[in-house]
């Protein structure tokens, strides 16, 4: 999924590459008297909301229809702008270093840093006491302020999964044939005796595939373990300490490239898997994979399920975390283009917080795009399906509060109510609300980019000995610079810490 950054060195290169803050605006919001209230109230305003995702046949509209909910509700229609994904990098920051107007636009990580310090993004703090009320409800205190930068809050953060922890997925079928019990697997290692018996009786079966294409093997047990701090250059193994160390010196870096080698050495692992774009989903779908590491969280098993059509059985190897990077990865907010940002704060509270406008954006409209089949579930209408429908966007999770929206059929019917107890439940991490600013080792971080780009993919998919070649990859490092990255990290972290 594009939301999800894949790899430590994709992590690495957007924000060793996004934050270079040139002329910037200022971030102080401006109306222009769109929102004055005369006699005849609001005027009548266009609102631009401007996104990433595959192209939608019928995307104009889904956009007539919630303007039929905004124009009575606020007085203002809405455009859907989309961005092909990967023209979303060049074409985000043409339109915001431009004039054309925005008034709501996807950000987050990388991105969003990057907008801030070049004051792109208007700080919302004011807009939210005056129009934000259904966006306050929505959150616990603690995650609405995640994004706050320097005490202020420029953007939202979209309420889906915040939470993950580390989950493996395997084939049901492969465990009944030979009558496996993984019901002892508390931990990576108490996987070997599974994948021998599997790669025995079944030698041209992937026995462990890679959760997405830019992912490596090692990257979601990172992801669910560690407070990454953004990028990985810098993170808190402890969640409940405020100590910055170097990742790739760590015992358990090293101990979990152990066992990826050792599995990769019997054959567990494909061999080109450091360069292939082939995932576990493709391997299973096609019959020749078994299992998976993937991040958990409510419906990831179910989800997975209908993706490779069929039975898989989980195993949790660890309890779910939250941090500022997972909560700040995908956000709303308000450029300063916007002509009008008390409007545009007002379009946005309305995502949060009317699950009319919320299924429209995310599923359709109701009896051409979807049909009811229960209360909150919902399911393609007679002779519509993924491939024929106007509009099957699915990426709910970019678009204000989808815990409002409805679950498809294949979904259970109280998934958003597990995902709220889920998130709420969740280790949060002591640094959360921290944001990392790169800007004063920006020459260090592009150099270490180069350096994890050489040794990280090929370490983290067993490719390559550890034992050789980690203690290599640890001096390239540090003749880049990551000692001093980990103290610019552990100085800001102590000051944030201090001050907030």
């Amino acid at each position: 999924m594009f939301k999800k950054m894949g790899t430590t060195v994709l992590a690495l290169t957007m924000t060793a590459s996004l934050m270079l803050a040139g002329c910037g605006k200022s971030n102080e919001p401006a109306n222009n008297g769109q929102s004055g209230a005369g006699e005849g109230g609001l005027l009548p305003y266009e609102i631009n909301m401007v996104f990433y995702g595959p192209p939608q046949k019928d995307l104009d509209e889904i956009a007539a229809e919630m303007s039929k909910i905004t124009k009575e509700k606020i007085n203002a229609t809405v455009k859907l702008v989309r961005i092909e994904p990967a023209a979303w990098a060049e074409q985000s920051i043409l339109m915001l270093t431009g004039n054309e107007q925005v008034d709501l636009i996807v950000t987050g990580g990388g991105d969003y840093s990057r907008q801030v310090a070049q004051g792109q993004l208007v700080a919302l703090d004011d807009l939210l006491q005056k129009h934000g009320q259904g966006i306050s409800k929505a959150f616990e205190p603690d995650v609405l302020g995640a994004s706050k930068v320097n005490g202020q809050t420029y953007a939202i953060p979209t309420n889906r999964d915040f939470a993950s922890h580390p989950l493996v997925l395997m084939r049901q079928d492969m465990l009944d044939k030979y009558k496996l019990d993984i019901s002892n697997i508390k931990t990576i290692d108490d996987l070997d005796p599974i994948f021998k018996v599997i790669h025995e009786n079944e030698p041209n079966v992937n026995v462990l595939g890679k959760a997405s294409a830019a992912a490596s093997i090692a990257n979601r047990l990172l992801e669910t373990r560690w407070d990454v701090l953004s990028d990985y250059i810098g993170v808190l193994p402890n969640l409940d300490e405020l100590k910055v160390v170097n990742l790739y010196e760590t015992p358990e870096y090293a101990d979990m490239l152990n066992t990826i080698r050792r599995w990769y050495l019997a054959g567990y692992i494909h061999k080109d898997a450091a360069t292939s774009k082939e995932t576990a989903v493709d391997y299973i779908k096609a019959n020749i994979g078994f299992s998976v590491i993937n991040k958990g969280k409510p419906g990831a098993v179910g989800q997975t399920e209908n993706r490779v059509d069929t039975k898989l059985a989980s195993v949790d190897i660890g309890s779910q975390i939250t941090s500022t990077t997972s909560i700040t990865s995908i956000m709303l907010g308000i450029p300063t283009n916007s002509k009008d940002t008390d409007r545009a704060m007002m379009f946005l509270n309305l995502l949060y917080s009317d699950p009319d406008l919320i299924n429209l954006i995310n599923w359709g409209i109701e009896g051409k795009h979807y049909v009811k089949v229960g209360d909150s579930s919902i399911d393609f209408p007679p002779g519509v399906d993924a491939s024929n429908s106007g509009f099957n966007l699915r990426q709910g999770w970019m678009f204000g509060n989808q815990l409002l929206s409805y679950t498809w059929a294949t979904d259970v019917p109280n998934l958003w109510q597990e995902m709220d107890k889920y998130n709420r439940e969740a280790k949060k991490s002591i640094a959360m609300g921290f944001t990392y600013n790169p800007i004063p080792v920006k020459t260090e971080l592009a150099a270490i980019t180069n350096v994890t780009r050489q040794y990280a993919m090929g370490l983290e998919t067993g490719t390559i000995d550890p034992e050789a070649n980690l203690p290599k990859f640890i001096a390239a490092l540090k003749a880049a610079g990551i000692d001093k990255v980990v103290a610019e990290k552990q100085k800001q972290l102590d000051e944030w810490a201090k001050n907030k």
